[in-house]
């Protein structure tokens, strides 16, 4: 599918290997008790969650803790649940939501308060007596805390995204697959031993369901009036993966010409960018600020999501909702929305790196605002006729 001169990738009908309900479990590879450890950020948090679904049906007695950043935790357990216990709607796939703040950790490492936090997490790592962890974050930090859990094996990737890493995993594992979903389920089927198809249309959501957070968004929507719509998402890690956000709001003002009104989403130090966004739509896009619960609550009722690659995007995918993806320099392949209908637009002039640049990616700058609406119109005339 091509519009204009643009080139436009799209991503779908994947299906991957991993393993069924019937398994295969040999006594030397069950595990009563599992700890996950991948720390951050959004989008990686949310691309490790069919991995650890794969894994919870492979030992589905098993206690499964998940050592996480703080401030990612709402991907794994709503606001004001419990972290620990029964698994419910609120917290469907692990038993225990372990959080770390390493960053405010390491602003004052030698303070009382820090030191006391830092041992009560560690206390309750250790005493769940994990019988194993798997790293699917591959970094230095992640690594050593996973070693650092007490449990009897480390299992992580033979070729981490920071090597020294590899040296604190007891079971190193080779990684197969392109897409970063495919990778860390590669790594998760060397601890269950098995292979079985399950195809893009059978990935788990696995994210919490708060009926609180569904009623305020509904309650936030009626307000405004807004009955079908679109999340655009002008934000992104750094500079180079952010499409112009004026540009954002010319697609907002295309859709609302069409019927669809279009929510502007932002998180903190986004301000700005919403608010070119919100100027360029003349009086068309709301903005909308939520948490990670409320924003689950609002991307499960959205018709559309545009944006880079971001974690909201990914958080899309993860609910199947048709997403329009604008790329640069990361490469939808490997990083792209997984898991739902979607188009990738992506220049041929973007060169692919990871270098985390302020300047904005020459090839996105090529990508015009109507080749983002021909794709939203494309996608939802699918929803439309489907």
């Amino acid at each position: 599918m091509s519009f204009g001169s643009r080139r436009v990738e799209t991503v779908s009908d994947k299906s991957l290997n991993i393993e069924s309900n019937r398994l295969d479990i040999t006594p030397e590879t069950k595990i009563e008790r599992l700890l996950i450890v991948r720390l951050s950020a959004m989008g990686d948090v949310l691309h490790t969650l069919p991995a650890v679904h794969a894994l919870r049906e492979a030992f589905p007695h098993a206690f499964i803790g998940w050592l996480i950043e703080e401030r990612w935790a709402e991907l794994l357990c709503a606001a004001g649940s419990p972290r620990r216990g029964c698994r419910s709607a609120l917290r469907p796939l692990v038993d225990e939501v372990h959080t770390v703040n390493l960053k405010a950790w390491r602003k004052s490492p030698l303070a009382i308060p820090t030191l006391q936090r830092m041992a009560t997490v560690w206390n309750d790592v250790r005493d769940a007596h994990y019988d194993a962890a798997v790293d699917l974050q591959g970094a230095m930090r992640s690594a050593v805390l996973a070693r650092w859990s007490g449990a009897h094996v480390v299992y992580g990737a033979a070729e981490p995204r920071e090597s020294p890493a590899s040296l604190w995993y007891t079971r190193r594992v080779i990684a197969h697959g392109r897409h970063v979903i495919e990778q860390n389920i590669s790594v998760a089927q060397s601890i269950i031993k098995g292979r079985a198809k399950l195809s893009q249309a059978e990935l788990p959501g696995d994210l919490p369901h708060d009926p609180q957070a569904e009623l305020r968004i509904g309650q936030r929507l009626a307000e405004h009036g807004i009955g079908d719509f679109a999340i655009l998402n002008p934000g992104a890690g750094w500079g180079a993966k952010r499409w112009p956000a004026g540009r954002y709001g010319e697609v907002a003002h295309k859709l609302a010409d069409q019927g669809v009104r279009s929510i502007l989403n932002y998180g903190p130090g986004e301000e700005e960018l919403v608010r070119v966004a919100e100027a360029a739509s003349a009086g068309t896009a709301q903005v909308m600020n939520c948490s990670i619960t409320e924003l689950i609550a609002l991307t499960r009722r959205a018709r559309l999501f545009i944006g880079g690659d971001t974690g909201p995007l990914h958080l899309a995918g993860a609910l199947r909702v048709p997403v329009v993806a604008i790329y640069g320099p990361t490469d939808p392949a490997r990083n792209g929305p997984y898991g739902t209908h979607s188009i990738v637009l992506r220049s041929g002039e973007s060169v692919t790196t990871h270098a985390r640049r302020g300047a904005a990616d020459v090839g996105m700058l090529t990508i015009g605002s109507e080749a983002v609406v021909a794709a939203a119109n494309a996608l939802l005339g699918g929803a439309l006729r489907g």
